[in-house]
């Protein structure tokens, strides 16, 4: 079977030059893409906003819910509250108020943490780690670890089901681009780790969304040393160095932090915006025909949406175009700020999600008409 797009560019009628640049007057530009922003493209020039619906019907719509609102304490990432999920990936979210009494091993996939609250330590097979809000925690499939938090701990937990988290491939920009591997910290057998206790411990096992038990008469975490290139990272968002263009919005999927086989996990950091008088200053509209695109909101105010609060999530399905609110376009077409200071966390599926009971109680359900002109 041929993997080769059917590509032939053309121009047609009154377009820009460039991209995102210097639209024609009084235009607004849509991009119609395959494969998220990496296959072949087009880009439209229309007389009015692409998202200006005066009406949302049926059950495709941009939807929006306050996941923190939604998150239940518990003692275990395995009783998170879902959000959204398909075969590939799993997200949820996850109030730890204190320590966890046993130890949790993923057999399904990898876990990644991102914590948007709280600070403390997790112990698992490789060892200690601190953690802050702000934090990625990557483990890998069937790591045994536990957290004990110095405060109450609120984490975005994103599941690759059956499957690995990988760093995105940085190309011509190289290695060192974005974040320097060496800023990616490891457990350390370090005093905290040597002083856990010991005696009898358990390990609850997720495997196919099951849970078993296995009981150990000793802490089945008693390394005394490890090599290889296989254990959890850690990696802060404020490690994160974005790439950017002060002449061009570049999409967002350059700002993949970690890639799955069927999704990627994009960083949002405060960055400049780009001050070439043509360029646009928003994200630009396209039509979302090949992912679902979810952004848990961190911290901060965010530039190209009304209305959201930090622990907000977003998810737009694909099928519709999206982009910039009203208010927002029109703040970047009059270019007053020079920087952003957002921070949010965007998982872009491949594979439609649905959406759990608890995210829908936690919605806005009048998220849809704020696209409708005013």
């Amino acid at each position: 079977m041929s993997k080769s797009w059917i590509e032939f560019p053309r121009v047609e009628g009154e377009t820009s030059r460039q991209a995102h640049a210097d639209l024609p007057a009084g235009t607004y530009e849509r991009e119609i893409g395959r494969d998220g922003f990496f296959g072949p493209a087009t880009h439209i020039y229309h007389k009015h906003p692409p998202t200006g619906w005066s009406a949302f019907e049926g059950p495709l719509r941009p939807r929006a819910f306050d996941a923190k609102a939604a998150a239940e304490a518990s003692n275990e990432p395995f009783r998170a509250v879902p959000l959204l999920a398909n075969a590939s990936c799993q997200i949820a979210i996850w109030a730890l108020p204190d320590a966890m009494p046993h130890l949790v091993r993923n057999s399904d996939g990898d876990t990644l943490l991102f914590v948007h609250e709280g600070e403390g330590d997790l112990l698992c097979d490789f060892g200690h780690l601190t953690y802050r809000e702000g934090d990625y925690i990557l483990l890998p499939r069937g790591t045994m670890w536990r957290i004990e938090p110095h405060q109450r701990t609120v984490s975005l937990l994103i599941e690759s089901t059956n499957g690995a988290f990988k760093l995105p491939d940085r190309g011509i920009l190289g290695p060192h681009a974005q974040f320097d591997p060496a800023a990616l910290e490891t457990p350390r057998l370090d005093h905290a780790f040597r002083a856990q206790r010991d005696g009898e411990w358990k390990v609850r096992v997720k495997r196919r969304n099951a849970i078993s038990t296995i009981t150990y008469g000793y802490n089945p975490l008693d390394a005394v040393g490890w090599k290889g290139n296989l254990a959890p990272v850690k990696l802060n968002w404020r490690d994160i160095r974005p790439i950017m263009s002060h002449r061009y919005h570049i999409p967002p999927s350059v700002h993949s932090t970690f890639v799955a086989d069927r999704f990627v996990v994009c960083t949002f950091v405060p960055r400049p915006i780009e001050s070439d008088p043509g360029a646009l200053k928003v994200p630009f509209y396209h039509s979302n025909d090949d992912y679902d695109e979810v952004i848990f909101y961190h911290a901060g105010e965010f530039f190209s949406r009304d209305n959201i609060r930090p622990g907000m999530v977003t998810w737009h399905p694909n099928g519709f175009t999206h982009g910039p609110h009203p208010k927002a376009f029109a703040a970047g077409a009059k270019a007053a700020k020079t920087m952003t200071d957002e921070v949010a966390v965007m998982v872009d599926a491949r594979d439609p999600l649905d959406m759990s009971d608890a995210a829908a109680a936690a919605e806005d359900s009048g998220y849809a008409d704020s696209w409708k002109p005013k």
